[in-house]
């Protein structure tokens, strides 16, 4: 196979960007890590074998592509010259096309996913049924990488998985964006065939644009999420996330709307009331509305720093108790023995984890931060974070994604690194442009200065992690 040509690395000049941009009038923004950074690929000498698949390219090989708004509605995009720099993929290729195979009649197969026809005429009864038999043809997955705006992308998630996660969500989405964008879709949604059981996360205030999003979506995931739980100001201001709870008629019509036209479950993560009372109806209402799972994050729509504010697991479990759908815990996971606590304590059918993840992208498989490494059956493992981080780079080059998702993760994995060696630190902020190799490098710098921050494990075997009900 012949080499592949790339771009050459951008050139030494003044940013075009800053910390954030902001798109249209709704709120949406993405951040870039650095202000004055920009990123180039790196040439590969070779095809990789197994390139994501580019949602863009699937969807026109197997499916009509949906209509566009007219082009009024969209903000006009940026020149190549004027796009943010940050936003180029670490490296390019041609995604592979996920073509749906065939009976022997010739006829097309739905996804492995799907469960026939949507699910918006069916009883109640009969969609709980339905809700679980999914769950278990799923396997039943109890570790899962909660949604995290470019973190939960998928070299971070196909990371995870290889380090003990059974599910995962996608970064959450803009489904106006997602539906207007055509660069946006090819950008921020990639994803490939090891990469299931997949939840696929969208924030919306518009059940049409929401449901015109999901159904390009729909083949290539196990669920499609409405994000109801974003505290942000940024959602605040785009009227989405936790602050549609002021609005439960439209959060109600999301959800039913979704049900009605889909043919995979729809699944709501959500934050809790003040009042247990109305974390509960709340609960119920979405049930009713046709929600197939539900995770729920155990702090208040105000409650935003998780490292001074315990998440609420009685909350949690009364949820649990209230409906008849899975339920999955979120909130204070930081090691796999908080895992096993959170569990018995709520009742839940699996928990998610965000910010520890990041730092420890091995928690599911029982490794743990220095800051957690507490006992005397705690001991060093032979995996430190700068090991992950290049196991991450690796996945980076076979799975591109924007330059700036990664230089997030190498700020998250190494910063206590960054902290006993600043100065290695500052190299890396000094950088105007940023490849693999630079990256490589400097992680074997960090060796050459002696730096190792082990992980640790427990001596003894972990207990095995309870299931549903016992």
């Amino acid at each position: 196979m012949g080499e592949l040509a790339f771009p050459l690395q951008l050139s030494r000049q003044k940013p075009r960007f800053r910390n954030a941009t902001l798109d249209g009038d709704d709120g949406f923004r993405r951040r870039s890590p650095r202000p004055h950074m920009k990123f180039s690929p790196l040439l590969h000498r070779r095809r990789p074998p197994n390139l994501p698949l580019s949602l863009n390219s699937i969807m026109a090989s197997i499916t009509t592509r949906a209509p566009t708004l007219p082009s009024a509605a969209l903000p006009a995009p940026p020149s190549e010259e004027e796009g943010n720099l940050d936003d180029d993929l670490c490296s390019s290729g041609t995604a592979i096309v996920w073509k749906r195979q065939k009976h022997e009649t010739g006829t097309e197969t739905r996804a492995d996913c799907f469960l026939g026809s949507p699910s918006g005429y069916l009883c109640g009864k009969a969609r709980v049924e339905r809700a679980w038999a999914h769950w278990n043809k799923l396997g039943r997955p109890r570790l899962i990488v909660a949604p995290m705006v470019d973190n939960s992308e998928l070299p971070f998630r196909m990371l995870c998985r290889k380090y003990g996660a059974e599910a995962a969500y996608t970064p959450m989405l803009h489904s106006r964006i997602f539906t207007e964008n055509e660069k946006y879709r090819s950008q921020e949604f990639t994803t490939c065939q090891e990469d299931r059981p997949l939840f696929v996360q969208f924030c919306a205030n518009n059940p049409d644009v929401l449901l015109e999003a999901a159904k390009r979506v729909e083949p290539f995931c196990d669920y499609v999420d409405i994000n109801l739980g974003c505290p942000q100001h940024i959602a605040r201001r785009g009227n989405y996330g936790a602050f549609l709870m002021d609005n439960l008629p439209l959060v109600r019509s999301l959800v039913q709307k979704l049900a009605a036209n889909l043919h995979v479950p729809v699944s709501c993560k959500i934050r809790i009331f003040p009042d247990l009372r109305d974390t509960i109806e709340y609960a119920k209402m979405l049930e009713e509305a046709g929600c197939s799972l539900l995770a729920v994050h155990g702090r208040t729509r105000d409650q935003k720093d998780q490292r001074k504010i315990r998440a609420d697991w009685d909350a949690i479990t009364a949820v649990k108790n209230a409906v008849r759908i899975p339920v999955l815990a979120n909130g204070n996971i930081r090691h796999l023995d908080d895992v096993q606590s959170c569990l018995k304590e709520t009742g839940a059918d699996g928990v998610l984890s965000a910010d520890a993840l990041l730092e420890n992208p091995a928690l599911f498989a029982g490794f743990r931060t220095a800051e957690w490494a507490v006992g005397e059956k705690i001991s060093e493992s032979n995996l430190d974070q700068a090991e992950l981080l290049v196991e991450y780079l690796k996945l980076c080059e076979k799975y591109p994604v924007p330059w700036r998702m990664i230089c997030c993760h190498v700020y998250k994995m190494l910063g206590e690194w960054f902290r006993v060696h600043p100065q290695v630190r500052d190299d890396l902020n000094a950088q105007s442009c940023l490849t693999f190799e630079f990256l490589y490098s400097l992680v074997d710098q960090l060796r050459q200065l002696g730096a190792r921050m082990p992980l640790y494990v427990k001596d003894e075997n972990i207990a095995e992690i309870p299931t549903h009900g016992a």
